[in-house]
């Protein structure tokens, strides 16, 4: 799918030794910030149609989150790191505030971050993502760490494919270059980064929100939408969306309805 052509500066940012990769928009004077976080096993690359989208009402970062991409993979991340690279770009950019948007690791990744920075984050949209790890966590991503060191990323990418997305699209290709990119990510940033996922909890940082949140959930993202229903429970004000006939991933297999409902959110805020 091609969203055009978007002026882009590409920059590496070094954040207490790794190395962040980073893409701005040339930046609109006046003009907020739409700040995008990736998913684990993804690239700031599926951001690409609500980049297209947005791109010239609002100034736009998208970033690897590291142990992705293009950015280093150490052989340890915790959302310290990650959170903290939120804000190392933030000031290297000279970005006051932000709104953010995050899809699953970066849900918790930008909850630790607007915990530790208030003022620094004026709304949120958060997409399939969940505050804390649940109770089965732990085992279920040891089990998918396992498999990574011992067949690689190319079986990781191809099981996780197909949890992620509708059997309909994969097969329209449409989830090929994902696949590609996820079988192509380095073993030690996933397994350091699936880690980090078997113990977290930001319940306290989620209840702790005074800023506007726009929650999203695929609806065929398994317990994903009764997960996030809880979150809304919990964030004073926040409101959910489920998006129909999505998976985990619902920016890429439903962009159009993932960027009306960004766009209905961001209005809201604007005029309230």
């Amino acid at each position: 799918m091609n969203y055009g052509v978007i002026k882009v500066m590409q920059h590496f940012v070094e954040v207490g030794g790794c190395r962040i990769f980073a893409g701005i928009s040339e930046p609109r004077p006046g003009a907020p910030w739409l700040v995008f976080s990736n998913s684990l096993m993804t690239d700031h690359t599926i951001w690409a149609a609500q980049e297209a989208h947005f791109a010239g009402r609002y100034n736009i970062l998208t970033y690897d989150q590291r142990g992705h991409g293009r950015s280093d993979a150490p052989a340890s991340v915790s959302f310290a790191d990650l959170s903290g690279d939120v804000g190392a770009l933030l000031d290297h950019f000279d970005i006051a505030a932000c709104i953010y948007v995050g899809l699953s690791m970066g849900v918790p990744t930008g909850l630790n971050f607007a915990a530790g920075n208030p003022g620094r984050v004026t709304a949120m949209i958060l997409s399939d993502g969940q505050m804390a790890t649940q109770p089965s966590g732990r085992q279920t991503w040891q089990a998918r760490i396992d498999l990574a060191r011992a067949t690689g990323m190319a079986q990781v990418a191809d099981d996780t494919v197909s949890r992620w997305f509708d059997p309909a699209f994969i097969a329209s290709g449409g989830a090929e270059s994902l696949r590609k990119a996820a079988a192509q990510m380095r073993t030690e940033g996933y397994c350091a980064c699936a880690t980090a996922l078997q113990d977290y909890d930001f319940t306290a940082a989620a209840a702790g929100l005074s800023v506007p949140v726009q929650l999203l959930a695929g609806a065929n993202d398994g317990a994903m939408p009764a997960v996030m229903a809880t979150m809304a429970e919990t964030i004073p004000g926040a409101s959910l969306s489920v998006i129909e006939g999505a998976g985990h991933i619902p920016n890429v297999e439903k962009p159009e309805v993932f960027n009306r409902a960004m766009e209905a959110f961001l209005t809201f805020i604007t005029k309230s």
